[in-house]
């Protein structure tokens, strides 16, 4: 690898997003180090996505029917030629040096994942994420338990990645990312860069964290899924079990909260597979 020809391909992902996309691809197009190139999946927009990306040129642009963001990014994956590969979220941005820094680092390391430190902006204002959304680097699985600590738009990883773990969940309505780094933090090291490299929107009413109530019982599926690979020592094993308790308590909580008793009894015998 050298810095002066950067092997990496951009995947943008994009849904009804006309009003963030020219946000995201000007963050993209100002970088300090470019890219070999941007793909743009446009998941069945019926909005202005399309008049907006007609005015971006370079662009390699991919239309298909509305299959969720899973499937739009796995399309990048599959038609990506680049041997690295960076992800930005149509409603996020990128500081100027973003791609410059991360492949810096990349090629002063052995390491086929690096992530970043990230600004958060929350209906238009910037907030500080709390301790539990802390970033690090290393072996990172047991920290990625709780909930997702790595973020799609900061990530730049190594094609070959995808072609020994899977590629993103496309059964998994939310929670598709907490997944994804689940199992690749079982079988790789993370190259953590503690720097603001970019910038995070939320708060709006098209986030799909919105959409849906209880994330855990995402998550619960993802960790079970963990259980069964086979990709566990004893240690990690345990961790991901004692996890998957705590969140079936609290989806219990949730759910008799909620007036939902089926509901609450389906997860109390899931539960007690698992005490």
């Amino acid at each position: 690898m050298t810095q002066k020809n950067p092997d990496i391909s951009v995947i943008i992902p994009a849904f009804n997003r006309a009003h963030t996309l020219p946000r995201a691809l000007d963050s993209l197009l100002a970088q300090t180090l470019k890219p070999k190139e941007i793909i743009v999946i446009d998941d069945g927009s019926t909005d202005d996505t399309k008049a907006v990306l007609a005015d971006y040129l370079g662009l390699c642009i991919i239309e298909q029917a509305n299959c969720g963001v899973s499937a739009a990014r796995n399309v990048g994956v599959e038609k990506a030629s680049g041997e690295w590969l960076a992800f930005l979220d149509s409603d996020d941005e990128w500081l100027p040096k973003k791609l410059e820094k991360q492949w810096v680092a990349i090629c002063n390391d052995d390491k086929l994942i690096c992530h970043t430190e990230e600004i958060w902006i929350r209906n238009g204002k910037r907030v500080n994420p709390m301790k539990k959304h802390q970033k690090y680097g290393g072996w990172i699985y047991e920290k990625c338990l709780p909930l997702c600590v790595i973020s799609p738009s900061s990530v730049i990883i190594h094609k070959s990645v995808f072609a020994d773990i899977g590629v993103f969940d496309e059964e998994l309505d939310v929670c598709e990312d907490y997944d994804l780094w689940l199992r690749i933090c079982s079988k790789y090291p993370i190259l953590f860069l503690d720097e603001q490299l970019i910038v995070k929107y939320g708060g709006h009413e098209d986030q799909l964290s919105r959409k849906h109530w209880g994330m855990d019982r995402f998550r619960v599926i993802a960790l079970e899924k963990m259980i069964t690979s086979g990709t566990l020592n004893n240690e990690e094993k345990k961790s991901t079990t004692d996890m998957i308790i705590q969140k079936c308590k609290i989806i219990i909580n949730g759910m008799k909260k909620r007036g939902k008793d089926e509901d609450a009894e389906a997860w109390e015998k899931k539960l007690k597979l698992y005490m």
